[in-house]
C-alpha cells in the first residue's frame, strides 16, 4: 500500500487501535479519512486481525439494522455460531435471518460485543452519519467498551455532518501541511510546469484528494473555475470521469449506488468492470463485493442521473430484493410518482416490524414516508397520527407534534387520526402548556369512543390509558381517576397486568395497593429478563410509592443507557428521576443531585416540560435539607407559580412537601402542621393522592410539637387504619416514628425503641434519623439527658454525613440543651466511629491497639485522631479525656 504523505501521527493513532480502543476520525471531504481508515486495516490486517468494515450510505440510512448486517455478515458462520441462545437469536432476528420478535436493542449490543470480542477484530466504520440510526446505537455501545479489549474501534465522517459517538474521543484530521502537499504532488505528477503546480497547490488548500485528482483533470479539460467550493469541484472531476463511461456501466453504478449494500449479487459485475478500470469502484470477486473509491463518486453517480433513471433502478432493485421487506418496500416508494396505498401499506407493516425491534426513529420516518405516498383520507391521517404519537412518548421529537396533527387533520377532517393523535396532542398540550384538564378530556373523549367492550390487545388504547393514568396523577384530583378506572375495567378479555397494577398502586396505593402486592413484586422480579425501556419504567413507578425502587436499579439503569445511545429519551427520563427517588430515601443524596441534573437537561433538550417537576421536586427536596435555601425557595417558586393556574395537585403536593421539611428542620411546627396539612387533612389519608404516604411521620410530629396531639393521634390512627406499614418496611419504619411521636409520656419510650428496633431501619437513614432526633428530644423534655445525647448524637452524625445542615443545627441545639459543656461543643460534631476512636485513645489505648479493635489500619487511627483534636480543641491524648467528659461511648463496631 502507498504510504501517505504527512500523516506520521495520524497514523500512529490509528494503528494504536490494534491493541483496543475507539476513536472517531472527522475531516473535509477529500481530506484523507477513507486513506487513512484503509491505512488501520491494512495495518491489523498484516498483524494478524481481523477487518470488519461498515459503510454508511444515504440510501440505507432509513433501513433498521443495515450496518449491523455489514458489520455481522461475515461472522454468521462459526463465529455466530459459538454466542449463547439468547445472543444469537437476538442478532439473527435483528438483521432478517430469522421472523420473530427482535429483542431490546441493548441485547443486541450485548450480543454485537460479545461477538466481536471472540478474537482480535479491528471495526472501520466510513461515513458514520450515513448509517441507520439503529446501528448507530450497537455501534457506540460497542464503541465505548473496547477499552482493554481486543476490539478496535475507527469510525469516520466528515466535517459538521450529524452527530458523533458519545464518549468516543475525536481526532480531527487536518488538511496537509505545505511541505506535505509539495511533497506528494511532486510525487505523484513530478512533470508539472512551476505555474500549474503553484496554482494547484493554492486550489487544493491541502487536500490530499484534490492534490492526486485535479492533475489528472487537467490532462483532459479545463481547470475547474469560479467560486464552487473545493467538495464541489472534486464531484465535478469524478462526473467527468463516469460521463466517459459507457451507458450500461453507468445505469449499473447507478444500480449499486442505490442498494447501498455494495453486494454483487444483486448488481451486474460484468457491466461494473469498465469502472473498475477507470478507477471509480473497486470490485472483489472473490467476496463479491464492490466499494466506491469515494463517497463524492456516489454522489456524482446520482446528480447524473435522471428522476426517470432513479425511479426505474428503484424498481429493479424492489425486485431483486423480493426477499427482504424493508429494502423492497423502500425501493418501491422511492420509485413512486403519486399515490400508491398498495406501496404505503407495505412500508406501514415495515414501521411497524422496525417498532417491534425497537427501532422507533426508523419506524417514525417510514411511517412518515407512508403518509407522502398515501392518497387523502383515513389512512395518511393515521399514519401521519401514529407518528406523531410515537414522536411524542417514546423519540421525544416533541416539536414535531403540532405539525404531524395539523397535517393528519388536513387529511382528513372528520377523524384527524383519532387514538393516535390524542395520545400525541394529550402530550403535547401537557408539555407545551401543561394543560392537564384538556389533555384529560382528548383522551378520554377519544377512549369513551371507540365501542364496548375495549380491546385489550390494541395497542394504541393501551398506550392511551398509560398516558391518560400519568394525566390523572399529575392532576392529583379523585374525579380525574374515575373514566381511567372505567376504561381499564372494560378492557376484554382482560386489562393488561402491569396497566392493572399500575391502576391499584399508582392511584390511590393507600387503599387499592395491598391486594396487588404479590403481583407487583413477582412483575418486578421478572425485570430481570425484561428489555422494553417503558414496560421497566412502568414497573418501577408501579413501586415508586411503596419502596419497591431499589428492587428495580438495574434495570431502570438499563433504560438509562438505552435512552443515552439514541432510544427511548421519555423512559430515560423518568428512569433518570426514579433513580432520584430511590436515593434519596436511601440517603444517597449526592447522587440524587447528579441523576436530576442529567434528567433536567434531556426535559431542557426535548421539551418534556412536564416530567421537570419530578427532577425539580427530587433537588428542592436535598438543597433544602441541605440549607441552600436561596435554591430551595426558587424551585418551589417556580413549581407553585407553574402548578397553581393549572391545577397540577401532585407538583402543589410537591410544593408543600418541601415546605414541610424545611419548616421541620427549623422548628416551626405550626408552618410545617400547615404546609401538611395542605396536602391531606389530620386524620385521614386524602384519596388518589399518594404523596400523602410520604408525609405521614412529618405531619404528625407537625401536629403534636405543635400543641394538636388530638391530630397527631388521629393521623396515626388513619395510617394503621389504612395498613399502611404492610405496604413496605420504610412505610412501617414511619407509622412507628409517628406513632411514637404522638404518645403520652408514658408510652412514648417503647415505642421509640419499637420504631428504632425495626429489621433493615438503617435503610432509610434520613428517617430514621429524624425519629432519633424526635427520640432525643423527647428524653430531654422529660429530663433523661444523659440517654438523650445518645440518640441526639446519632441523630446529629446521621444530618453531618447527608450534609443537612439546618437538621444537624437543630440537633446540635438539643445536644447543648441537654447539658452538654459549652466549652466542648465540638464533641456533637463527632461522628460515631471518631467518638470510638477518641474515648479509645483516652483510655490509653495506642494507635496499632485502637486499630487492632476496630478493624482498622494504624495509619487510618492517626488521620482520624488528626480530625478529632482540633474539633474537641485539644492538642494531645492526655486532654482528650476531659474534653469528652461524660460522654457515653459508643459500640465498637
Amino acid at each position: 500500500m502507498t504510504e501517505l504523505v504527512g500523516r506520521e501521527a495520524d497514523l500512529a493513532l490509528v494503528r494504536g487501535l490494534v491493541h483496543g480502543g475507539a476513536l472517531m476520525v472527522v475531516g473535509d471531504a477529500g481530506v484523507g479519512k477513507s486513506a487513512l481508515a484503509d491505512a488501520a486495516a491494512a495495518h491489523a490486517v498484516a498483524g494478524g486481525r481481523r477487518v470488519l468494515r461498515v459503510t454508511g450510505t444515504q440510501f440505507e440510512a432509513h433501513v433498521s439494522f443495515a450496518g449491523l448486517h455489514q458489520l455481522v455478515f461475515p461472522l454468521l458462520g462459526s463465529d455466530l455460531a459459538e454466542l449463547d441462545e439468547a445472543h444469537r437469536a437476538a442478532l439473527r432476528s435483528a438483521i432478517g435471518l430469522r421472523e420473530s420478535a427482535v429483542p431490546d436493542r441493548m441485547m443486541i449490543a450485548h450480543a454485537t460485543l460479545e461477538l466481536l470480542t471472540r478474537a482480535p477484530v479491528l471495526v472501520v466504520v466510513d461515513d458514520l452519519p450515513w448509517v441507520d440510526q439503529a446501528s448507530r446505537m450497537v455501534l457506540g455501545f460497542v464503541a465505548r467498551r473496547t477499552a482493554g479489549t481486543a476490539v478496535g474501534f475507527l469510525a469516520t465522517a466528515r466535517t459538521g455532518e450529524g452527530d458523533g459517538l458519545d464518549g468516543v474521543p475525536v481526532h480531527e484530521l487536518r488538511p496537509l501541511s505545505g511541505a506535505s502537499a509539495e511533497s506528494l504532488l511532486d510525487s505523484r505528477f513530478p512533470e508539472l510546469g512551476r505555474r500549474a503546480r503553484h496554482r494547484l497547490l493554492a486550489e487544493a488548500q491541502g487536500n490530499p484528494l484534490a492534490l492526486l485528482e485535479l492533475p489528472v483533470a487537467l490532462g483532459t479539460q479545463p481547470p475547474p473555475t469560479g467560486p464552487l467550493p473545493l467538495t464541489h469541484r472534486l464531484q465535478a472531476v469524478f462526473a467527468g470521469r463516469i460521463r466517459g463511461l459507457p451507458e450500461p456501466t453507468r445505469r449499473a453504478l447507478l444500480l449499486a449506488v442505490l442498494d447501498g449494500t455494495g453486494d454483487l449479487t444483486v448488481l451486474e459485475p460484468d457491466d461494473l468492470a469498465p469502472a473498475d478500470r477507470a478507477r471509480v469502484v473497486t470490485i472483489d470477486g472473490a467476496a463479491a463485493r464492490l466499494t466506491f473509491r469515494h463517497p463524492l463518486i456516489r454522489s456524482a453517480v446520482v446528480e447524473l442521473s435522471t428522476g426517470a433513471e432513479r425511479r426505474a433502478a428503484h424498481r429493479v432493485l424492489a425486485e431483486r430484493r423480493a426477499d427482504e421487506p424493508a429494502r423492497r418496500a423502500w425501493h418501491l416508494a422511492e420509485a413512486c410518482t403519486g399515490p400508491d396505498e398498495a406501496v404505503a401499506a407495505l412500508l406501514q407493516q415495515v414501521a411497524h416490524a422496525n417498532l417491534f425491534r425497537g427501532d422507533s426513529v426508523g419506524a417514525i420516518t417510514e411511517l412518515l414516508r407512508a403518509a407522502d405516498i398515501s392518497p387523502a383520507g383515513t389512512d395518511r391521517s393515521s399514519r401521519l397520527a401514529e407518528a406523531a404519537y410515537l414522536g411524542a412518548i417514546v423519540t421525544g421529537d416533541l416539536r414535531e407534534v403540532p405539525a404531524l396533527l395539523d397535517a393528519a387533520r388536513r387529511a382528513d377532517p372528520q377523524h384527524g387520526g383519532a387514538l393516535a393523535g390524542a395520545v400525541a396532542g394529550a402530550y403535547h398540550l401537557l408539555n407545551e402548556h401543561g394543560d392537564i384538564d384538556t389533555a384529560h378530556r382528548l383522551l378520554t373523549m377519544a377512549v369513551e369512543a371507540l365501542p364496548e367492550p375495549g380491546d385489550a390487545h390494541d395497542k394504541t388504547l393501551v398506550e392511551a390509558l398509560y398516558t391518560l393514568l400519568m394525566v390523572c396523577f399529575f392532576g392529583g384530583r379523585a374525579e380525574l381517576w374515575d373514566p381511567f378506572h372505567a376504561a381499564v375495567a372494560r378492557l376484554r378479555p382482560q386489562p393488561p397486568r402491569l396497566l392493572a397494577i399500575l391502576a391499584e398502586t399508582f392511584s390511590d396505593p393507600a387503599r387499592r395497593a395491598e391486594p396487588v402486592l404479590g403481583e407487583l413484586d413477582a412483575t418486578i422480579d421478572r425485570l430481570r429478563s425484561e428489555t422494553s425501556p417503558a414496560r421497566i419504567v412502568r414497573t418501577a413507578i408501579a413501586g415508586s410509592y411503596l419502596d419497591r425502587i431499589g428492587g428495580c436499579r438495574e434495570p431502570l439503569w438499563r433504560a438509562v443507557r438505552h435512552g443515552r445511545d439514541g432510544g427511548a429519551v421519555t423512559s430515560a427520563i423518568e428512569a433518570l428521576f426514579l433513580l432520584g427517588n430511590d436515593a434519596y430515601f436511601a440517603g444517597r443524596w449526592d447522587d440524587v443531585l447528579t441523576l436530576t441534573d442529567e434528567g433536567l437537561a434531556l426535559c431542557q433538550a426535548h421539551d418534556y416540560s412536564l416530567l421537570r417537576w419530578v427532577g425539580d421536586f427530587l433537588r428542592a427536596v436535598v438543597v433544602t435539607a441541605r440549607g441552600e435555601h436561596e435554591e430551595g425557595r426558587a424551585l418551589t417558586d417556580r413549581m407553585s407559580r407553574w402548578a397553581a393556574p393549572r391545577r397540577a395537585g401532585v407538583v402543589s403536593a410537591y410544593v408543600w412537601h418541601v415546605k414541610t421539611l424545611a419548616a421541620l428542620s427549623h422548628g416551626d411546627f405550626d408552618e410545617a402542621y400547615r404546609c401538611a396539612t395542605a396536602v391531606t387533612p389530620a386524620g385521614e389519608l386524602a384519596t388518589h393522592m399518594p404523596n400523602a404516604l410520604w408525609l405521614v411521620m412529618e405531619l404528625v410530629e407537625a401536629a403534636a410539637r405543635s400543641g394538636r396531639p388530638a391530630e397527631a393521634a388521629a393521623h396515626v390512627a388513619a395510617a394503621r387504619a389504612a395498613r399502611l406499614d404492610a405496604l413496605s418496611p420504610r412505610l412501617a419504619l414511619a407509622v412507628a416514628g409517628a406513632a411514637a411521636m404522638a404518645a403520652p409520656d408514658d408510652d412514648y419510650p417503647d415505642l421509640f425503641e419499637r420504631a428504632l428496633g425495626r429489621p433493615d431501619a438503617d435503610r432509610w437513614p434520613f428517617d430514621l434519623a429524624r425519629i432519633r432526633l424526635a427520640y432525643g428530644e423527647r428524653l430531654r423534655r422529660t429530663r433523661a439527658p444523659s440517654e438523650a445525647r445518645t440518640h441526639l448524637h446519632a441523630a446529629a452524625d446521621t444530618f453531618e454525613q447527608l450534609g443537612a445542615r439546618p437538621w444537624a443545627a437543630r440537633a446540635a441545639n438539643e445536644l447543648r440543651a441537654s447539658g452538654l459543656r459549652q466549652d466542648a461543643p465540638a464533641g456533637a460534631r463527632l461522628t460515631a466511629q471518631q467518638r470510638q476512636i477518641a474515648q479509645l485513645a483516652a483510655a490509653g489505648l495506642s494507635n496499632k491497639q485502637i486499630g487492632e479493635r476496630l478493624f482498622l489500619s494504624a495509619r487510618t487511627v492517626a488521620y482520624h485522631l488528626y480530625q478529632i483534636f482540633p474539633k474537641l480543641g485539644v492538642t494531645s491524648r492526655a486532654a482528650l479525656r476531659d474534653a469528652l467528659g461524660d460522654d457515653p461511648p459508643g459500640p465498637v463496631i
